[in-house]
């Protein structure tokens, strides 16, 4: 499996195209756009796009959903159930505050334990609310990688003050959940660098 992060996006966002290097087929998690260089990789090396794997639905993680489809055409959009309000209306996933709106009227509803048989790989879905109630992490155990969206970051964790936040959940998602995993787990947060599940027991302040 191979990872290539493209920072994009209004606010400087991760995202992640993620590549079975034997068939090509590829998933994308968390689209903030569809940049020039994502474009020019995923042409390159002749991809095939099969799903867009969301994290949360705040307009900085959503906002290249339509861009991706309409170029590589129509594939599954997963979302958890709890923030599809979010991805359907842009007062609530604060597109207006940054542009004149965006939301997707589609998506393809995940709950906690679900497993996405994808690109030859098992992606498992945790549902970890705090930044947003349905916030969820990717978690690929056969490659030792976590997706964590914004939930946690690299000796931080996402912001709660939005709506549907809570700091007590997401604290509880991070200790209760996420830190059961091994301590080797990579870890590819929405934003800033990687680091791994290890590193954040001992160093994160936050938690």
């Amino acid at each position: 499996m191979k990872i290539e992060k493209f920072v994009t996006g209004i606010i400087s966002t991760n995202c992640y195209i993620v590549t079975n290097e034997e068939t090509k087929e590829t998933v994308i998690v968390d689209p903030a756009n569809l940049s020039k260089a994502m474009i020019g990789y995923i042409e390159e090396e002749e991809l095939v796009i099969k799903a867009i794997l969301l994290t949360h639905a705040h307009f900085d993680h959503i906002m290249g959903i339509d861009k991706v489809i309409d170029r590589y055409g129509e594939m599954p959009v997963y979302v958890e159930e709890s923030d599809l309000e979010l991805l359907h209306t842009p007062s609530m996933n604060e597109s207006t505050v940054y542009t004149n709106g965006y939301s997707y009227p589609g998506g393809d509803v995940i709950h906690d334990g679900d497993v996405l048989h994808l690109i030859g790989e098992d992606f498992r879905v945790i549902h970890t609310p705090g930044h947003t109630q349905g916030g969820v992490c990717y978690y690929v155990e056969k490659e030792g990688v976590l997706f964590s969206g914004d939930t946690l970051f690299c000796c931080s964790v996402g912001r709660s003050d939005f709506a549907t936040s809570s700091t007590s959940a997401l604290i509880r998602s991070i200790k209760e959940k996420l830190f059961l995993l091994p301590d080797e787990t990579k870890v590819f947060p929405g934003h800033m660098g990687a680091t791994t599940i290890g590193n954040e027991k001992v160093n994160n302040p936050y938690v």
